[in-house]
Formats: structure tokens, sequence, C-alpha cells
């Protein structure tokens, strides 16, 4: 009997950023892989790419912070922190945020409430690395609906980058029939424009087809143009 994947899909998480560094060097990412592992002391874990910019702040600075972004939050902002990398350039550049009393950067935008942590132990997990931090400081910024990765995926229309712990290569697009206007995806994130729904962060309306989109829209969450994407027969 062969795998089914699918069975990962029923699996809950959440939408976080996770940010490290020191010393005026910061970076961050999305994660969904986060969550609180002891009561006393408080631990948290989070679970990072061996290729990613932040392990590499988290490894060096023995510390890390988590970010729990609300449920509005722009597929732009997530794709700021999960599609781009920080060695191309400043994520922290026009992003509100603070220095925490680890040292490290908490972003603050877009955040119901952050945590602060420092590093007790890590476990190997092949392609990522399993951080476990006791929590030094938490504090709630607003209230408010946290953003879950279902509602990222079903809602926002949001897709996972490679380096995620929970993506799926294999994973197929399901079409709905008798559509009157195709979809188009994004050959560099797979995100899909979907006409019915349209692109309400861009403020594009629903009902406006992959044509009558301006020149200038650009990929909501990687920032590519429309000439990369494809329709999806």
């Amino acid at each position: 009997m062969s795998m089914d994947k699918k069975a990962f899909f029923k699996i809950s998480y959440g939408m976080y950023v996770v940010s490290s560094g020191g010393a005026d060097k910061y970076n961050g990412q999305i994660a969904n892989t986060a969550f609180q592992v002891t009561a006393e002391p408080p631990q948290f874990a989070v679970c990072i790419n061996k290729q990613n910019l932040t392990h590499e702040f988290i490894q060096k600075s023995g510390v890390f912070t988590v970010s729990i972004l609300e449920q509005d939050t722009p597929v732009k902002f997530i794709g700021h922190f999960g599609f781009k990398s920080g060695r191309e350039l400043d994520k922290f550049a026009d992003i509100e945020y603070k220095i925490g009393i680890t040292g490290a950067p908490v972003v603050t935008q877009n955040c119901l409430a952050y945590l602060e942590c420092k590093i007790k132990g890590s476990a190997d997990a092949g392609t990522h690395t399993v951080f476990i931090g006791e929590i030094v400081d938490a504090q709630t910024v607003k209230e408010g609906e946290p953003m879950t990765y279902a509602y990222y995926h079903q809602v926002k229309n949001g897709k996972s980058p490679s380096t995620a712990p929970t993506f799926i290569k294999d994973e197929k697009i399901e079409l709905k029939e008798e559509k009157k206007m195709p979809k188009y995806k994004c050959t560099v994130c797979n995100y899909v424009y979907d006409p019915e729904k349209g692109d309400s962060d861009s403020g594009i309306e629903p009902g406006t087809s992959f044509e009558d989109l301006p020149d200038d829209w650009v990929c909501p969450v990687c920032g590519v143009g429309k000439d990369e994407f494809e329709k999806i027969d």
C-alpha cells in the first residue's frame, strides 16, 4: 500500500515568524512547525531548514523569537518572510519590529503575541533542525484570531516554500469543473490566481480575469510578474 500524503493535511499548524540574530544582523522566516513542548519550565520548539539563514543565526546566537501572526496578515507579508532570502535583502527594512531582551529581533507587525527563547537543546531532523528553547519572555501585542496553516491555504490561497518541513512536492491542484475563467499558477512559488476570488490584498476584485490584471500586478506571495504565470489546464 502506498503512503497517502494527503493524511498530512489533517495535521493542524499555526503561522509564525521565527527570527534570530544580534549585533545589527537580523533575519526571520515563516514557520508553521512551532509548538510548546513543556510547561515547567516553559519550553518551545521550532523546526528550521538547515539551508536557511535563520538557522545559521539561531546556531550562532543561541536565541530565537516567535511572532504569532494574526488571521488578517496579508499574503505579501508572508511571502516577504517565506519566499525571499535574507542573504539577498534586509527583511527587516520597512518592517515593524523591536529588539527583545535576548537581543534578537521581534516582528510586531501583524503580530498578536510573541515569545523569546534561549536554546536548551536541538535535534537533527535530516534537512531540518528542531531547536528547543526555554521561554524567557512572552507578551501579548493585541487581541485577535491567529492565522492557521489551513486558513492560509484555503482562504488566502497561499503555498509552502520548498524548504518548509510540510512541503509536499507532488501536491496536486484540484480544479472544479465548468470554470468560466481559467486559473493561473505562479511557476516560482506555485501560488494560484483564482479569478473568482481575485486578490483583495492588491485591490483586485473577485471576478477579474488574469488577462484583465494590471500589467504591474505581481504575485502576492513571491513578487514575480505576470510573465512568470502559466495557465492551469
